[in-house]
Formats: structure tokens, sequence, C-alpha cells
């Protein structure tokens, strides 16, 4: 076996001290890059070649490792000011962070020493891109009804079979870490992308998020060394639940809290302009009123999700929670204002190349993903049920 897994690890190189990114400098990477490409990008559906490589010559695509391993060692609070920035310029490009997020804070926890070498430099400086590879057809993100099946391989290593779909960053990520079902319970594999019988199906035309890059994974006898495996066999289900999709759901909600930003610029801005009658829009008292729910809104956002943040960073196991209802009140905020923000954009908010319009699709994916808001309200209410239930 060739691929990359399975070649021996090189010594790791000198890294060059990454830029330390923070919500400063992310407000201007977004205000300088994002936001002028944003609807071409959403138009044709992909996030351009040369933006990926000033992402991380801006040192974004995973500040939070270590040094050592190339990042800049931010704190998750200061993670989720970057994402909250990114997101309100561009929800895919946020997306395409969020993935390759996920992948990166796995590998940190659970990977070998020689995983370390081989794959974090390079995922650290965005030169290697991630995806995130838990839902099925059918079977949506549902660890329970996994059909893809990773089988101890003749001579040793595994042999990887099934199809995963909804992948954020599928059509571009040069590794990916697929969850499946092994010989005794769900197990993490670090899959290149150009290992052989590994085939790539982009999807498009999706409502929100359209330059994301998704697409559909198929694994048919893929062979990987067991060096593949990520962390402990039979524990992979317990770390996605807890660990890997919670730093998802954080990143969400952080994107979600841009999009109500983002709104609430654009119709601050498009009410001071727009005047009825001879008077400027913003003196309406029901104009007033939205914009009203847009500050308070977002700014309640913003404090959850520090909560969360600032739990994660204590190593408060409260966080999950935490970023539970982070990840609701701001999804649920970011759709009701984007449909306010069309609304009082009127047909400009309908129009091709609207930024609300695209806010608007946008938001409506951040209920679905990393947990959609009936589940988010499942937990929620069995949490309060556990915690205060006499």
């Amino acid at each position: 076996m060739t691929d990359q897994l399975t070649a021996p690890a090189a010594a790791p190189a000198a890294l060059p001290a990454p830029p330390a990114p923070d919500r400063a400098s992310a407000r201007a990477f977004t205000d300088a890059h994002l936001v002028p490409a944003a609807e071409e990008m959403d138009r044709r559906g992909a996030v351009p070649e040369d933006l990926l490589t000033l992402i991380g010559e801006a040192g974004l695509w995973a500040p939070f490792l270590p040094p050592a391993l190339g990042g800049s060692g931010t704190s998750m609070v200061t993670l989720g000011e970057i994402h909250e920035e990114i997101g309100r310029g561009c929800s895919s490009t946020r997306s395409l962070l969020t993935v390759h997020t996920m992948v990166c804070w796995a590998l940190h926890r659970w990977g070998t020493p020689e995983q370390l070498r081989r794959w974090a430099p390079g995922l650290a400086a965005g030169r290697l891109l991630g995806a995130f590879c838990l839902s099925e057809p059918g079977a949506g993100s549902d660890t329970a009804a996994l059909a893809t099946t990773a089988a101890p391989a003749d001579g040793g290593g595994w042999l990887l079979n099934g199809t995963k779909t909804w992948i954020t960053g599928g059509q571009r990520a040069d590794l990916y870490l697929v969850f499946a079902q092994g010989p005794s319970g769900t197990i993490a594999l670090l899959v290149p992308r150009r290992a052989r019988g590994v085939r790539v199906t982009p999807i498009e035309g999706m409502l929100g998020t359209r330059a994301a890059m998704l697409a559909e994974i198929t694994f048919s006898d893929v062979r990987l060394d067991s060096r593949a495996l990520l962390g402990p066999s039979g524990f992979a289900s317990g770390m996605v639940l807890t660990g890997t999709l919670d730093l998802g759901r954080y990143s969400v909600a952080a994107g979600s809290v841009g999009i109500i930003q983002a709104c609430l610029d654009a119709c601050a801005a498009h009410t001071a302009r727009r005047t009825v009658g001879g008077s400027p829009l913003r003196d309406l008292p029901l104009i007033q009123a939205k914009l009203t729910d847009m500050v308070t809104d977002v700014r309640a956002a913003r404090l959850l999700l520090a909560e969360a943040g600032r739990l994660k960073d204590a190593g408060d196991a409260a966080t999950i929670m935490a970023t539970w209802i982070a990840k609701y009140f701001a999804s649920t905020a970011a759709a009701r204002h984007a449909s306010e923000a069309v609304q009082i954009h009127g047909a400009l908010g309908c129009a091709p190349g609207s930024p609300v319009a695209r806010c608007y699709r946008d938001a409506k994916v951040m209920e679905i993903i990393e947990g959609s808001n009936e589940i988010q309200r499942m937990t929620i209410a069995a949490e309060a049920h556990r915690r205060w239930t006499p």
C-alpha cells in the first residue's frame, strides 16, 4: 500500500510562527476578502483556491492547535469570535472552517504521534483540508444506523465500504475523517482522498451555503493501514457525541451570530438610505422594533456563545449543554432575523445577488445542521428535567 497514511512518517520540519488571529484580524479579513466575493462564490458554488490559500496565510484554518503543531494556541472563546466574523461575511467559508476544525480537533485529541506528524502541520496551514464524514443516505447522522463498514483486512488494516453524504468540503478535502461500523462498534478512520476506491460526487444546487462544496463520498473496498484508526477501537461513538460534534455545533452557533450581525448591518444601512414620504425608513416605529430585536438577539446570542467558549477553555463538561443552548438560540434567531431582513428590503431583498437573500437561505441551513432545532429542544428539555425535577 502506498497511500499517504501508510508512508513512513517524515521528521517534523521546523514550523514558522503562524499569525495569531483574533476577532479584529478576522473582521478585517472578512471585510477585505469575503464580503466582496461572497455573492460570486454563492453563484459559482465554490470557494476559489486563492481564497483558501489566503485563509491559511491568515492562520485561520486551525488556530486553536498548539504552536508545535502549526497553530497559534488560540482559546475557544477566540475561535468562536473568529468563526462569527467569518460567518458574517460568508456562511459557506465558515462551514469549511467548521468541518476542518472538527477534523483537526479530533486529530489533536486522539491522534498518535505518528498521525500528528503526518497530518497536523499540513492541516494547520491549510495545505491539506479536512472533511467530516458521518452522515449517510437514509440515516443522517444517526450513529446507531451507520451502514458504512470497516472490516479487518487480510494481512492487517481495514477494508472500508459505504457511502457518506452531505459532506461539507467533500469536493475539495484532502483528508476524510470517516465513521464506520467496526468489529466491535463505531470506529473513526483517517482516509486520504487519493486512496484507491474513493469516489467523490459533487452535490450542487443546495438551498443555502452553496459554496461549501458539498459532496457524496463513496468508499469501495478502500484498503487502509492499521494506522488509519483514530483513537481506540470501539469508542468513536462517544467521541462523536461528546467531543467532535460539540465543537462543530459551537462553530455553527458562532456562524449564526455572524448571520444576525450581517442582517443588522444591512438593515441599518438600508433603512438609513431609503425614504418613505420624504422621511428615512428608519423613522417608522415598526422598522425600529425590528432593528431593536436584532440588536438584542445578536448580543444575547454572542453572550451565550462566549459562555460556551469559556467553559470549553476551562475544561468544564457543562460546555456541552451550553453549546446546545447557544446553537439553538442563535440559529433560530438567525432564521427569524434573516426573514425580517428580506422583509425590510422588500423587492431588493428578493433580487438576485441580494446579501440578505443569501443570509435567509443560509440561516435555514443553520436550523438543521449539527443538531436540528427539534433535537435541540428535546435535548435541552431533558436537561431541564434532569436538573430541576424534584
